[in-house]
């Protein structure tokens, strides 16, 4: 049986449209773009997400060594297509052990990635941006400025703007984010086929990571 949608803000179940609302509703954060479940590491999931969403479906292209491709998650119905978009890695820590990354990219004010980042959300917050970037990452010839979020929590994130939604890039362990210094690109896989040959991401085992990040409340 197929798992009901949650709030992408606090994982609680959501009532579905009705006679006296269009939209999804939480009873903590009133209407939502519904989360749907963790999608699993393949290209039919990855087929799906991309028939359906209206943001951007981030991969850092070249991958880091060893990495995979570990999940996907998605906030939205079938009327509004996909306003969210998480993509999971997994590969080898830096520092040692298995590292986790996940990339989102949403509309403001969806919750996803400040929830993956283990925030109250739904953006980032006051003060953020306020001086220069913590790093850079390049796509189609231009750059997308990220700042460290504060977490706290075993986690860290980076947070901009790109396309005109939100990208976030959240790493745990914390330590594994020492891996921005090896990041360089990012392709959106909505256009994966431009340019010649298709991109073809390698998939690995569903993150643990993302299911956790993204369980729905009891």
């Amino acid at each position: 049986m197929k798992s009901a949608p949650s709030c992408p803000r606090c994982g609680r179940a959501v009532h579905a449209p009705g006679l006296w609302s269009s939209a999804w509703q939480c009873d903590a954060h009133g209407p939502v773009a519904p989360l749907n479940p963790v999608r699993a590491p393949n290209a039919v999931s990855l087929e799906l997400l991309l028939a359906s969403t209206r943001v951007p479906v981030w991969l850092p292209w070249p991958l880091p060594t060893g990495w995979l491709v570990t999940g996907f998650a998605d906030a939205g119905d079938d009327r509004s297509g996909a306003l969210g978009t998480a993509v999971a890695l997994s590969g080898a820590a830096p520092l040692g052990g298995v590292g986790e990354m996940v990339l989102v990219a949403e509309d403001p004010g969806i919750g996803m990635g400040a929830r993956v980042a283990g925030l109250g959300g739904p953006d980032p917050g006051s003060g953020f941006g306020a001086g220069p970037p913590d790093f850079k990452l390049r796509y189609g010839g231009h750059d997308i400025a990220l700042w460290s979020v504060e977490t706290g929590d075993g986690r860290a994130a980076y947070a901009g703007e790109a396309l005109a939604d939100w990208m976030w890039l959240v790493f745990s362990p914390a330590d594994t984010a020492v891996l921005v210094a090896e990041l360089s690109d990012v392709r959106d896989l909505r256009d994966r086929h431009d340019g010649g040959a298709a991109l073809e991401p390698p998939f690995g085992a569903p993150s643990p990571f993302l299911a956790s990040a993204l369980k729905p409340a009891p």
